[in-house]
């Protein structure tokens, strides 16, 4: 709750003749002018006086969530410590817990909290990976990368995640549900006829139900269930911190929101159905007055296994600059430090919740979305 106290400044108009009767109007008293007309304006004289060289008060109120806000038009009252980058986009000793954290984007998100202070817990079903990235990226930070072995896609395995973190921690501050898969089907959308759009997207062996439902079940349902899991150790981060902290931060895609199926109509579906979900999911955590903000990263072409096919031996892809020049204006793919000062804004922006971060060089705007 803020509470702004201003004093008004009251100044007696300047003297002027009317234009219809010839007499003063204004803190002159024409011969009509009643008693009390004259004391009113004797009082906004007074007042004048008094306040004429007041400046805007600032009070500082606790709201019901527990956090301090300012309210000032005066510079000088600001505390400039509170622009500082570092209060700004704080994420020391927070906890957080990334799925697919152990390449691409999610090592990237990875990366960008464990070097500012948090204590990060990566999870993803070949522990062999993980424990590259913790061995790798966990020297000279001021956090720290734990990896934890679990298969996301099933409720059982959520809730033994859920079970170890919160007997290790007792509280979530951060939960990034980066975990994603594309099929490696493409689709041939492009047909002269209505025949040879059936054909090719209907009659191929290859266009099946289970490639949707193995899609869905890994971009869109674990999602869903890794967030409503996760719901009373997230609230518990809030209620430490005393504000909107504990957040939820679901990853899209770019493919979720441009009209084309670039040739997998399953990948895209999936992505579109992410970014809606994370509004319903903002929604109805809002609407029973949990405080845990819930919003999405909607990447574009960015370096990782999906993308490059690969990756490296420090968990690293590579995707030719070249490749995008003409396809993006920004005239390359998105890199590491793009995607980390996305996820700090949106793990440390606590008037965020319910949105959609669209980081793509201006990709959308060049596919005419």
């Amino acid at each position: 709750m803020v509470v702004r106290h201003q004093r008004h400044i009251v100044t007696s108009s300047h003297c002027r003749p009317s234009s219809i009767t010839g007499k003063y109007i204004g803190s002159v008293p024409t011969q009509n002018t009643s008693r009390d007309t004259i004391n009113s304006s004797r009082r906004a004289d007074r007042i004048s006086a008094q306040f004429s060289t007041s400046t805007t008060t600032t009070i500082q109120a606790q709201g019901s969530s527990g956090e301090t806000n300012m309210a000032s038009d005066d510079a000088r009252v600001q505390n400039n410590k509170d622009f500082q980058l570092n209060e700004l986009f704080n994420v020391k000793d927070k906890v957080a817990l990334i799925t697919g954290g152990g390449s691409g984007i999610g090592l990237m998100y990875t990366q960008a909290l464990a070097a500012n202070g948090a204590k990060v817990y990566i999870c993803g079903r070949t522990g062999e990976k993980l424990d590259t990235v913790a061995k790798t990226y966990s020297q000279d930070i001021t956090g720290s990368i734990i990896p934890i072995t679990a298969d996301i896609t099933s409720k059982q395995e959520i809730q033994k995640l859920y079970d170890e973190l919160e007997k290790r921690e007792g509280h979530l501050d951060i939960l990034v549900n980066n975990a994603g898969i594309m099929s490696d089907k493409t689709i041939t959308t492009e047909a002269q006829t209505p025949e040879e759009m059936k054909k090719n997207m209907f009659d191929d062996d290859k266009n099946s139900f289970q490639d949707w439902d193995d899609i869905y079940r890994t971009n869109v349902s674990q999602c869903y269930f890794m967030s409503t899991c996760f719901i009373p150790l997230l609230a518990k981060a809030t209620q430490h911190t005393h504000g909107y902290s504990g957040t939820i931060i679901n990853v899209s895609s770019i493919s979720g929101q441009v009209k084309t199926s670039q040739h997998h109509p399953q990948y895209n579906a999936s992505k579109a159905a992410c970014i809606h979900l994370t509004r319903m999911l903002a929604n109805e955590i809002a609407q029973n007055e949990i405080k845990i903000r819930v919003n999405t990263i909607a990447p574009g072409v960015f370096p990782s296994e999906m993308t490059a096919g690969s990756s490296g031996a420090n968990q690293k892809s590579a995707i030719p600059k070249e490749k995008f020049e003409k396809k993006v204006p920004a005239a390359r793919p998105g890199n590491d430090r793009d995607m980390a000062s996305t996820l700090l804004f949106c793990a440390t922006n606590t008037y965020l919740n319910g949105q959609t971060i669209t980081v793509d060089g201006g990709y959308t705007l060049a596919a005419g979305m």
